[in-house]
């Protein structure tokens, strides 16, 4: 058994957990950082950069198939789904070992292993070679989620799957059943639907993306079914029969019951933090009632020298949110005056077409007595979204009425992930509406999409007509 001593012990390297370890050592910090399974957390491994690999395959793919609409002929394209996993797992390869390259060169120690307190000071690691001590000063909990189970679900990774097994498979499943209409599983599943299976949306609520403004859900709905995606909302998944080779699901509606086969079956339905096996009650460190950790404003959990970070620190559920505040939690441990105080955090869905949003939606705004302006902007009437083929979506900006700033911004369109900065950036440093409207964006762009929103606003679009009130 080893003994370490230092400063502050990281659990976890994913996303918050690499990024507070490299600052802390940039503030002169000795860093350990504890590892449970790989370096860069899920989101590297087996989350955000494989799935975003594996869509960008899907849609390379797509757009292959519909190349003749430009008169470029393409004949016999097919995809191999091994090469695919082959080239997905170079893509991560190369991240998470820049990202064990970074700990190393930052004087970070990594232990390989699953940390557990035995008090406010002390962690054990249980290692592949045994057990390890490490003793600190302060400590970060950024140990990450996992995907959620449902009860009686037997998760096996061959014909009933999680978010992981949904992103291994080499071999294209001819039906795919997706568990949960959210995020995941529209992501997921518009892969899927785009390599050429016939993929199905089972969703207990009464819409997809239930959190997200109708009118952009709209969009990414009527795409699903354009593609052969069946959309089953107000629907819920009573029972399971494993097959040989299939899956037999009795769904439940209240039109009835009503029972389907499928050759795989992809469960989405949310995350769990990783806090029940960390020994966090020798600690001293209080859970809410789902196992979240409740942090202040510096990320200090109840007991002040441990901190928590990421997905373990509640919602959003967000790699840049976990990095912002791995970020804010070194910077407080080296005595800086810093807290998290983020007034726009983006969030992202990689659908077809993409959705991202920021700041308040309209009904939010409302809700908080404000009286608010919508500019909404077509990507139809964008020469850019047209000549790229992209014609399907909108900007949608939420101001102030009275002062004029920017509330909220929601995208759904090409290239919507990148847009969203823009709006981001307006909002936290307290932009008015008018100075995106002012502010001039080279043509032929997307980003144009956002200045013309802006004159909606105002009133006085040029690419679209709008009638003086």
């Amino acid at each position: 058994m080893a003994t370490t001593q230092t400063d502050v012990l990281v659990i976890g390297a994913g996303p918050a957990g690499y990024v507070c370890a490299i600052r802390l050592a940039q503030l002169g910090k000795k860093v350990t950082v504890v590892e449970k399974t790989h370096v860069g957390g899920v989101c590297l491994n087996v989350g955000c950069i494989p799935s975003k690999a594996l869509i960008h395959a899907g849609t390379t793919f797509d757009k292959i198939g519909h190349a003749d609409d430009m008169g470029i002929s393409i004949k016999g394209a097919a995809l191999d789904m091994k090469k695919l996993q082959a080239w997905k797992g170079e893509v991560v390869k190369k991240l998470t070992g820049g990202v064990a390259q970074l700990l190393k060169a930052n004087g970070c120690t990594v232990i390989m292993g699953e940390a557990k307190f035995v008090n406010s000071t002390t962690v054990e690691v249980k290692t592949a070679s045994g057990t390890d001590t490490v003793q600190f000063k302060n400590a970060v909990i950024a140990s990450g989620s996992r995907p959620a189970q449902i009860p009686g679900f037997d998760v096996d990774q061959k014909l009933v799957l999680d978010s992981t097994g949904g992103l291994s498979q080499d071999a294209l499943p001819a039906t795919l059943l997706c568990v949960g209409g959210g995020y995941i599983g529209l992501e997921l599943g518009t892969f899927y639907a785009k390599a050429g299976s016939k993929v199905t949306v089972v969703e207990a609520g009464p819409a997809l993306l239930g959190i997200i403004d109708p009118d952009l859900v709209r969009v990414v709905q009527k795409n699903l079914v354009k593609r052969g995606v069946e959309i089953l909302t107000s629907t819920t998944v009573k029972s399971v029969k494993k097959n040989a080779n299939n899956v037999e699901v009795t769904f439940a509606s209240a039109a009835g019951e009503k029972k389907q086969t499928f050759d795989k079956l992809l469960i989405t339905i949310g995350r769990t933090p990783n806090t029940e096996s960390l020994g966090l009650d020798k600690a001293g460190v209080k859970l809410d009632s789902k196992g979240f950790i409740p942090v202040n404003e510096k990320r200090q959990t109840s007991v002040p020298t441990i901190f928590a970070i990421g997905d373990v620190a509640g919602q959003p559920l967000l790699a840049h949110k976990g990095s912002k505040e791995g970020m804010v939690a070194a910077e407080a441990i080296a005595g800086m005056k810093t807290i998290y105080d983020v007034k726009a955090m983006p969030a992202v869905i990689f659908t077809d077409p993409e959705i991202a949003s920021v700041g308040l939606t309209e009904t939010e705004a409302k809700a908080k007595g404000l009286t608010v302006t919508v500019g909404a902007f077509p990507y139809a009437a964008n020469g850019r979204a047209l000549s790229v083929a992209e014609p399907d979506g909108m900007v949608k900006l939420i101001s102030d009425s009275k002062k004029g700033t920017l509330l909220g911004c929601h995208i759904v369109g090409a290239e919507a992930s990148n847009l969203i900065a823009e709006a981001t950036l307006a909002i936290e440093m307290g932009a008015h509406v008018e100075d995106l409207a002012l502010t001039v964006h080279a043509h032929p762009t997307l980003p144009e999409t956002i200045m013309e929103a802006a004159e909606v606003s105002l009133g006085h679009p040029i690419h679209i007509f709008k009638p003086k009130k």
